[in-house]
């Protein structure tokens, strides 16, 4: 038998126990009107605390001061129980009557002593919260102005001198605007970025800074965007906002800071206040700076004095060069370092002119060569008396420099897009196949890596610049003299001024006239506001028509299109406004490139069925458009973009596509699950997906998703679907790399996953975005990956986790993260209390930025030791997003 212990408690003990239980339970229940009362004045004075506080801050924001971290997590606690008192308010009526009712049984007792527990609960913390509300200070002096510090050259000479002069003249108090005039590629827009990175640096009060790159298309509602984008207006309710007022919206924000302005490359007067910008005083301490080619244009802007910057000196210039061409290829041989001290004179100071030619020849390491080069030069140059007109020869030595036709042609076509544009390499390579330029015909993906080759090429020699927005390197640009010198080639050296008319950006309101339709090869209308095409005009020799972005655009004739039959580009895309196409497309008979995406097409015409030399379709974002019927018609077909497509993708339709047997490229989106079922088990059109879309699967439709290899697939979206997992069919040994790649996820409302250990087997991913899914907890899974040998994420930039209540790991150790530049957590992501990092992750790439929208957050943050706390705190940034 075991042994039995006895436990005695006193009865008293008990009953006193039992009593005040009781008696509290009771308490809550009897004093609820009371503690309701109580709670709403105690409310109202919170209220009122509040709302002397605010006063207080906003006269001390409004004298240049910045508000406290105390005084922001303050205010948010407030917002946060005012919100949780309305909803508690809100069933006041029925918790009074409900207490009237003294018959009622156990569950009405729990539900009043429930809420009257509530209310006494939030009385504590609303009068908790009143008291502490009596801040002495509220705002303490701006430590460092809110900007974005911009990219460098790492090479940077001759411009200390000038950068001191500038920035003691804007900082001087009669300064408030400031404007810097001088030719393209003198280094204005770099004068601009040291100006704009010290203000980022410095203390000095000035609380914001706001760059804006304005070129010669001012178009007032896209210097608004930018400038919202900078101070928090953002999101479609702004964005429909009239340009009147969003001007109201940016004035009310700015005339509450001290503020700088830069303006980067204007062409003409930019009216302030038809932007929204308040003038700036010696009294408000706002200063507005910026950079142009044109002296009158300063005298329009109201600036009298305005400083120019000028070419390099001769030490300057050298310097610089000498930096660019390398010493030991000018040690390789004795005689060219006087060599090229001349090739640097003839560069005649230009910063952009010595930095491509230097470039060019840090790789030439004979006399020959160097003699050459001077030769080219000194000839070219003699020709032209003005040193806009020698800056063009120079340059194109650079063009001369390059390794063939078709690298040239390349390069010409890019000169084809508006100043400042940034061009998506993946479209542009799709230009160039279809021109020709690449030989596209045999095998596309070797097409496009002779694509990027070039793009290489063009990149190294400084003739198109890497990078868009955010650093993004899916896209290129060309400096505006880079551009104009491309154009001046492309007319042959203005002889054939007729041959390439590109009239980007510039506010047309119809087709231009042409002297001699004959001659033309090229037209660019980028960007303008062309209502209607009319007219016949003959054009034997014209292979590219850009007319995107025309959002006026309504109607294009049929007779326009009767006598193009060399055209081989057409680009229709951005233009809103057009709902139809004339049936005379037909007659283009050598069309290889067509784009019709983000237009308003209902119908696609049946002439289209005709266009049998057709390679590359987009039709993506054609909201209006009701089928694609027949398109399999179109034999030559090779690259088809049905992103982002009104119409539900169904059975008969991908039957169709399947007929495409030359097909190698597919974007598309899925709706149903009948249609997933049939793309993933058709081995030919799974070979050519690029980008997919799966939206608004249920778990009933598809609960496990089982996705097969896919070599090219570069992009996956998965939202509103009620998917529980996915996995990757075929065993690990397979699959390590099925995704080789894939580079850019998005995972949004996906409420049925738990995590995304499939990204294993993406090794290049770069881009993962993981929004509002509320039952994902780990992004990698532990359980799952053990199976797998493989560390993740070795390629991967960014990382945007939003609204994700549940997830509590990204990985369950250490990463090496070398690419990684960015981790941003957003919006209720509470349960996420350790990063996947340690003091040797993201050594070998960029500074790693971790954004964050909640201070709470960030102070729960548990850092793997002491040295990686040391590293990455200071990395931390408060992003606040509209929602």
């Amino acid at each position: 038998m075991g042994s039995c212990v006895s436990v005695q408690v006193s009865c008293d003990q008990l009953l006193n126990h039992l009593g005040r239980c009781f008696c509290r339970k009771l308490y809550y229940i009897q004093n609820l009107k009371e503690n309701l009362t109580a709670l709403e004045e105690a409310m109202e004075d919170l209220k009122a605390v509040r709302a002397d506080l605010l006063r207080k801050v906003q006269t001390a924001e409004e004298g240049g001061l910045q508000r406290l971290h105390q005084i922001k997590v303050w205010l948010k606690r407030v917002k946060t129980i005012e919100s949780q008192f309305n909803d508690l308010y809100s069933s006041r009526t029925v918790e009074l009557q409900r207490l009237c009712f003294y018959g009622a049984g156990s569950r009405n007792l729990r539900l009043r002593y429930d809420y009257g527990r509530r209310v006494f609960l939030m009385l504590n913390m609303v009068e908790d919260l009143k008291s502490k509300g009596g801040f002495e200070e509220v705002a303490h002096p701006a430590t460092r102005a809110v900007g974005e510090e911009r990219p460098l050259q790492p090479t940077i000479v001759g411009l200390e001198t000038i950068l001191e002069k500038a920035w003691n003249h804007l900082m001087d108090d009669g300064t408030k605007i400031m404007g810097l005039y001088g030719m393209g590629g003198v280094g204005k827009t770099t004068l601009l970025t040291r100006i704009n990175n010290r203000f980022c640096d410095t203390n000095d009060g000035v609380e914001i800074v706001i760059w804006v790159v304005v070129s010669g298309d001012l178009q007032i509602h896209k210097i608004q965007k930018e400038i919202g984008e900078k101070i928090g207006f953002e999101g479609v309710e702004w964005n429909q906002k009239s340009e009147n007022q969003k001007a109201v919206d940016i004035l009310n924000f700015l005339s509450k800071k001290r503020f700088v302005l830069l303006l980067d490359d204007i062409w003409r007067r930019v009216e302030l206040t038809e932007i929204g910008i308040p003038n700036p005083t010696s009294e408000n301490g706002c200063k507005i700076a910026f950079t142009t080619r044109s002296q009158s244009v300063c005298a329009s802007m109201g600036v009298h004095d305005p400083m120019e910057v000028r070419c390099l000196g001769t030490d300057d210039a050298w310097d610089l060069f000498r930096k660019k061409v390398g010493q030991p290829t000018l040690e390789s041989h004795p005689d060219i370092p006087e060599i090229a001290r001349k090739v640097a004179r003839a560069c005649c100071g230009l910063p952009l002119a010595l930095n491509v030619i230097g470039e060019t020849m840090a790789c030439k390491k004979t006399t020959q060569e160097w003699d050459h080069a001077l030769d080219v030069l000194t000839t070219y140059a003699a020709n032209f008396g003005a040193v806009k007109e020698k800056i063009l020869p120079i340059l194109k030595y650079s063009y001369d420099n390059l390794e063939s036709d078709s690298v040239k042609s390349c390069f010409q076509y890019c000169s084809l897009f508006p100043e400042d544009a940034l061009i998506e390499k993946e479209r542009l390579i799709d230009y160039w196949i279809c021109e020709g330029f690449i030989d596209g015909y045999e095998n596309k993906k070797g097409a496009v890596d002779q694509g990027y080759e070039i793009l290489g090429t063009l990149v190294r020699a400084s003739l198109l610049v890497e990078g868009g927005k955010f650093n993004n390197k899916s896209y290129v640009k060309m400096h505006d003299v880079v551009r104009e010198m491309a154009l001046w080639i492309a007319s042959d050296l203005r002889k054939h001024i007729g041959n390439c008319i590109v009239r980007a950006g510039f506010g047309l309101t119809e087709i231009p006239r042409v002297k001699d339709w004959k001659v033309v090869r090229r037209m660019s209308l980028v960007n303008n506001r062309i209502k209607e095409i009319h007219g016949s005009p003959e054009c034997p020799k014209l292979t590219t028509l850009f007319l995107q972005d025309n959002r006026h655009l309504v109607n294009i004739s049929g007779e326009f299109f009767r006598s193009m039959p060399r055209l081989v580009v057409l680009d229709l895309s951005w233009n809103i406004n057009l709902s139809g196409l004339p049936e005379q497309i037909s007659e283009l008979v050598s069309l290889r490139y067509l784009d019709l995406s983000d237009s308003s097409i209902v119908r696609l015409p049946v002439g289209l069925r005709k266009l049998k030399k057709l390679m590359h379709l987009n039709l993506e974002s054609m909201l209006c458009l009701e089928s694609v019927s027949g398109i399999s018609h179109l034999s030559n077909l090779k690259t088809l973009r049905l992103l982002n497509f009104r119409m539900w993708l169904t059975i008969s339709l991908l039957e169709e596509l399947e007929r495409l047997e030359n097909l190698e490229v597919l974007t598309i989106e899925i709706t149903s699950s009948p249609a997933l079922e049939q793309l993933l088990c058709s081995h030919r059109l799974v070979r050519c997906l690029q980008k997919v879309s799966i939206k608004y699967i249920d778990e009933e439709s598809v609960r496990i998703l089982t996705l097969p290899s896919i070599g090219d697939l570069r992009e996956v979206f998965i939202g509103g679907c009620g998917i529980r997992d996915i996995i990757i069919e075929g065993n690990t040994s397979v699959t390590s790399t099925c995704f080789r790649n894939l580079s850019k996820v998005l995972i949004a409302g996906c409420n049925g996953l738990k995590d995304l250990t499939w990204l294993l087997f993406a090794p290049n991913l770069t881009h993962l975005n993981v929004w509002n899914s509320s039952e994902v907890e780990e992004i990698i899974s532990q359980e799952k990956a053990s199976r797998a040998d493989i560390v993740p994420f070795r390629k991967l930039e960014y990382l945007h986790l939003w609204d994700l209540p549940e997830l509590k790991s990204i990985y369950w150790g250490p990463l090496p993260f070398p690419c990684l530049n960015q981790i941003n957590v957003q919006n209720n992501c509470q349960k996420l209390r350790k990063l996947p990092l340690d003091s040797q992750s993201c050594i070998a790439g960029e500074e790693l930025v971790i954004q964050y929208g909640d201070e709470e957050w960030k102070e729960k943050v548990e850092w793997e030791d002491k040295a990686t706390r040391l590293r990455f705190l200071p990395s931390c940034k408060l992003v606040l997003y509209n929602q």
